[in-house]
C-alpha cells in the first residue's frame, strides 16, 4: 500500500474530531489528482509536443495524453485538432504514490521554496495550483527536455467545504505557505 495512503488511514480518527463529523464515511478523501500541461506554444512542433508527453508520463508514472482543440479560434492561430495541451489523471494507488512524491521530495526541491499557496480552493474543496518548471521531480533528465514548461495540478477531494479539504491536506503534509487562512 501506498506510504501516503497509510498516513491517510492513520490520521482518519484525527480528522474526524477535527472536522466534527459523525460519520466516518463523510471523511473527505483524496478522489483523483489531475496534472495538465498548455502547450499552446508548441502546436506545430510535433517534437516538442512528444517530449512534454513524454515527461509527464515518466513525472505520473502514467501514459498522459494530448488533448486536441475542439473549435478553430481565429484570434489565436488555432484550428481544430491541433494539440494544445497534455494531460494525465491519476486514480488509487498511482494517485497516492504521486502525491507522496510530490509532497516529501519534490516541493522540497524548489528554488525559494516557502509553501504552495493557500488560495487555490475553488469552493467545492479542490485545490489548484501550478508549477513553474518540471525540473523538480527526480525522474525527468535535464538534457532529455528540450523546453523548459510549467505544469498544473488539481486535487480533487470528496470535500463539500474548502476548510475540510484544507485540514485534510495540511494533516498529509502537504506544505502550504504560512500565513492568513
Amino acid at each position: 500500500m501506498a506510504r501516503l495512503k497509510d498516513k491517510y488511514l492513520a490520521i482518519k480518527p484525527e480528522l474526524q474530531t477535527a472536522l466534527g463529523i459523525a460519520n466516518v464515511m463523510q471523511l473527505p478523501k483524496l478522489e483523483k489528482v489531475i496534472i495538465s500541461v498548455g502547450c499552446g506554444f508548441a502546436m506545430k512542433d510535433n517534437k516538442l509536443i512528444q517530449n512534454i508527453q513524454d515527461t509527464i508520463s515518466s513525472i505520473a508514472g502514467q501514459r498522459a495524453s494530448v488533448v486536441v482543440a475542439r473549435k478553430s479560434v481565429a484570434g489565436f492561430k488555432v484550428r481544430e485538432g491541433m494539440p494544445v495541451g497534455v494531460k494525465v489523471t491519476l486514480r488509487g494507488s498511482q494517485m497516492y504514490d504521486f502525491m507522496d512524491k510530490l509532497i516529501s521530495v519534490s516541493l522540497p526541491r524548489m528554488k525559494d521554496f516557502r509553501g504552495i499557496p493557500r488560495n487555490g480552493f475553488d469552493g467545492r474543496g479542490n485545490y489548484n495550483f501550478g508549477l513553474t518548471e518540471q525540473l523538480i521531480f527526480p525522474e525527468v533528465d535535464y538534457d532529455s527536455i528540450m523546453q523548459i514548461h510549467g505544469m498544473n495540478i488539481t486535487v480533487v477531494t470528496s470535500a463539500t467545504a474548502d476548510k475540510d479539504a484544507f485540514k485534510m491536506l495540511e494533516m498529509l503534509g502537504m506544505p502550504f505557505a504560512k500565513g492568513r487562512e
